[in-house]
């Protein structure tokens, strides 16, 4: 548990000293030949480029409120603030949120109006603002982020992420983001680059998880009402077949980060977008495939985390 009165959001230290202001300005000249993401378009986002994410310059979100529905620690009472940003660095055939990644609904908005956002869900009582899918608009949420503490946010940053990731973009949010939320998809590269269009996912993924655990550690620092200030939880999103590779994934965690990092092991797959009809992912997991889950988690000697009940549609 932490003490609540004396903790502050470590980006506040960074706002205060200028480095914040640094990194967004230096992040936002990258964008000319953007490598925020492993892919390396080294596209032009100031022109009408545009890479894989398709996204420009400025910002495009796509929602943003008070989301009830994360991990205990991260929604609370008061909801976590949830900015869902449009575009991916990734493909999932089976995206449940494709019409925001894939389709790119939303709204076009400048980096101070994100910080405004970010100052609106704070006032709404929202324990933290949560970023979705941000890593196209790591840059952005530098400035945002700068612009935000400026006028008194005080809350904690989340980065709400699919895990791939390159070192030089998380080591630009070193001291920035207090609680990441990224995933570990996979096991496998070639499945991730069949079924997710995630070139040598598995490397990225790995490599991206250790610099977290590096920045933040295992321990998830809690205030006296349990709510989340500092740390990390991994999600794990269980697959149909086996595709993800649960029992690899949750025992290299244990063995190259710690037994004691928090796991979020998801049992809400449902076949969207491409994947309706699919032989193998056209279907939700049976109970069995995630006890499965499960008993890997309990096999890699895993400690901490939210292991959900299986329920089966009628």
């Amino acid at each position: 548990m932490g003490d609540a009165q004396n903790w502050e959001p470590s980006y506040l230290a960074l706002h205060r000293s200028g480095e914040l202001a640094a990194r967004g300005r230096a992040a936002m000249a990258t964008l000319t030949a953007c490598r925020l993401c492993p892919r390396g378009c080294k596209i032009d986002r100031t022109g009408t480029a545009r890479g894989v994410c398709r996204m420009g310059s400025n910002p495009v979100v796509a929602s943003w409120n008070a989301h009830h529905w994360e991990e205990p620690p991260i929604s609370g009472t008061g909801g976590s603030g949830t900015i869902f940003f449009s575009g991916c660095t990734g493909l999932c055939r089976f995206c449940q949120n494709y019409p925001i990644s894939q389709y790119r609904y939303g709204n076009e908005v400048s980096c101070a109006r994100l910080g405004e956002m970010m100052l609106e869900l704070q006032r709404r009582g929202c324990h933290n603002i949560n970023f979705v899918t941000p890593t196209h608009f790591a840059a952005q949420i530098l400035v945002a982020a700068d612009h935000a503490a400026r006028r008194g946010l005080r809350i904690p940053l989340v980065y709400n992420t699919s895990g791939y990731e390159t070192l030089e973009t998380l080591r630009l949010l070193e001291g920035v983001v207090d609680i990441w939320l990224p995933d570990a998809k996979y096991a496998d590269d070639a499945v991730a680059r069949r079924i997710s269009g995630f070139p040598d996912y598995v490397a990225h993924n790995r490599a991206a998880l250790k610099e977290i655990f590096r920045q933040v550690g295992d321990a998830l620092l809690l205030d006296d009402a349990g709510i989340a200030r500092r740390g990390m939880i991994i999600r794990h999103l269980v697959l149909p077949n086996g595709l993800a590779g649960t029992a690899e994934v949750l025992r290299w965690i244990a063995a190259e980060l710690s037994p004691r990092v928090h796991i979020s092991l998801m049992d809400q797959y449902f076949p969207a977008y491409k994947v309706v009809d699919d032989p193998v992912l056209g279907r939700k997991i049976t109970p069995e495939e995630y006890d499965a889950a499960l008993e890997a988690f309990e096999a890699a000697g895993l400690e901490n985390g939210w292991l959900q009940e299986h329920e089966e549609c009628a």
